[in-house]
């Protein structure tokens, strides 16, 4: 019998591309406090980090209080964006959606999430994009220190019960990377994301959803 083997997504570049409403987001943000934006790239290059990490990385020379308010300002702006868009504020990339119900599909294929959205942006993802029930687990930001800490994916692998031997990353940032070898998991890097998929030094690099499934199946193989 096949032991159940664990494929953990990042959301935003890997799933969804999210990062028109990211950008304004954030430009809200920074508009509040009479601030400059950061170039696009960036803030984009921050993305899958917790939002007190990306306003430290972006906003350092500003005091505690003002990233607070910062903080404050972007999730006000993301929601009421969210609440505009519908599903068009973070759309599916071209692909992703059919493999996910691929992978679903297989009796020995558990799904989890490990991101850096809040537990309400994750579960509003959810909703808008008819998810319900796909994941076996849902790890963000608010339950745990920032990416590339390993505490999601040490919680996704105790409440699935996998072994990491048989438990995959998948995201688009070196922090989903280095995220997965701090837990003692392989990795998929992405290549259509928000990092350049060659500074990502994952296990296998994919440029399509094509690419997914033979690079799951390689290395829970050699793994297991």
């Amino acid at each position: 019998m096949t032991e159940p083997r664990l494929v953990i997504f990042d959301v935003d570049g890997t799933l969804v591309d999210s990062q028109r409403d990211i950008l304004a987001a954030m430009a809200a943000a920074f508009a509040a406090e009479g601030l400059a934006v950061p170039p696009r790239e960036r803030v984009l290059s921050g993305v899958g980090l917790s939002l007190p990490e990306t306003f430290l990385r972006l906003a350092g020379a500003q005091g505690q209080d003002v990233r607070a308010r910062m903080i404050a300002s972007y999730c006000a702006a993301y929601a009421d964006l969210r609440q505009a868009h519908g599903a068009e504020s973070s759309p599916f990339y071209p692909g992703a959606r059919a493999a996910l119900d691929r992978l679903a599909g297989e009796p020995f294929t558990l799904l989890a999430v490990a991101t850096g959205k809040s537990r309400r942006g994750l579960d509003r993802l959810i909703e808008a994009h008819g998810l319900e029930g796909l994941f076996h687990s849902r790890q963000t930001a608010d339950d745990h220190p920032s990416k590339p800490h390993p505490a999601m994916i040490r919680a996704a692998l105790d409440e699935t019960g996998v072994a990491r031997a048989r438990a995959v990353m998948v995201g688009d940032t070196r922090f989903d990377v280095e995220m997965a070898r701090a837990a003692g998991i392989a990795s998929i890097g992405v290549g259509w994301g928000y990092q350049p998929a060659a500074g990502l030094s994952a296990d296998r690099i994919i440029h399509d959803w094509a690419g997914l499934a033979p690079a799951l199946d390689e290395l829970t193989e050699t793994n297991s």
